[in-house]
């Protein structure tokens, strides 16, 4: 009798209706297929219960790719939890459990999980060689005990919501339309270390941030921001890139925050990216470059200051 390790260490509470995958970036597609685990669960008297797979099983299965987030594992989780579910379950994917069937595995979500429904989205597959689809899981569901739902999967403009499409959009840039497709702001989160000091010699103090090697990044440029410091948020203007004028090696995250003045080394900053202004650009002299970065910094804090006192910001 197979056990999966993260299970055994929870009681559910009651019979479940479960979802399963990475969830990375709980975005507009994300939120579809809750609200219809919510709808299934509702009707048949379940809990509405999430397995969130920590690392994406591509970690295991081919380590040789290179694997980026949309946010970090505890931003998902905390997400995951305020979209009206009862119960999320984040998952280590092992070589263990990459090893396990269709069969092995849903037995386990139906005996340590007491998952009586399950509700995935479409092109959806488990277990080894992902012979886990959705006819297969319908065999299963009534040879174990358990139905299954394939929701519906949702479109914007024509085309399926799903994190690869909010990471090619921000590897071009396209922060705006990415934002489209999360409903909120994208976000990056770190903490505030010691750069090189080179906007505080021209003028524009910044916050160097530490995001970690496995985040998504949008294309080198110069964005519209909102900077979380503590409970305050502030316009800002972001810039991502080598800066080519300085001749600088290693990609930075710099941050000027609008009227803003304190010591923040070591503290915890979340950006929130508005729009591109402008690509990464090589000036020739360091008198142009401090006059575009006048220009970038009017027009973030023109852009965030509508934004923050619009409804549109959202979690």
């Amino acid at each position: 009798m197979i056990e999966v390790p993260d299970f055994a260490k929870l009681d559910p509470g009651g019979d479940t209706a479960v979802s399963i995958g990475v969830f990375d970036g709980v975005h507009r597609g994300h939120y579809s297929l809750l609200s219809q685990l919510r709808e299934v669960a509702d009707e048949r008297g379940l809990l509405a219960s999430v397995v969130s797979f920590k690392n994406h099983p591509v970690t295991v299965l081919r380590p040789e790719v290179d694997v980026s987030y949309l946010m970090p594992v505890e931003r998902r989780v905390e997400l995951l939890g305020d979209a009206n579910v009862d119960l999320v379950i984040p998952l280590t994917f092992t070589r263990e459990l990459a090893e396990l069937t269709a069969h092995q595995f849903v037995e386990a979500l139906h005996r340590q999980l007491n998952m009586r429904h399950l509700i995935v989205g479409p092109d959806f597959a488990l277990g080894k060689g992902r012979t886990g689809t959705i006819k297969v899981l319908r065999q299963l569901g009534e040879e174990i005990g358990f139905q299954v739902t394939e929701a519906d999967g949702m479109l914007l403009g024509g085309d399926r919501v799903s994190s690869t499409e909010v990471r090619r959009l921000l590897s071009e840039g396209a922060v705006s339309e990415a934002n489209d497709l999360l409903g909120r702001l994208f976000r990056l989160a770190g903490e505030v270390v010691k750069g090189d000091q080179r906007g505080r010699m021209l003028g524009f103090p910044t916050a160097n941030l530490d995001v970690g090697l496995q985040m998504a990044l949008p294309a080198d440029g110069i964005y519209s921001t909102i900077a979380t410091v503590g409970s305050e948020k502030y316009a800002s203007a972001t810039s991502i890139g080598l800066r080519p004028t300085f001749d600088a090696t290693g990609r930075t995250i710099e941050t000027f925050i609008i009227d803003f003045e304190s010591d923040i080394y070591g503290v915890e900053v979340a950006i929130d990216f508005v729009e591109r202004i402008r690509p990464e650009l090589a000036f020739e002299s360091v008198d142009e470059l401090i006059d575009q970065m006048n220009k970038d910094v009017d027009q973030a804090a023109k852009t965030t200051t509508d934004y923050m006192h619009s409804d549109q910001v959202r979690p």
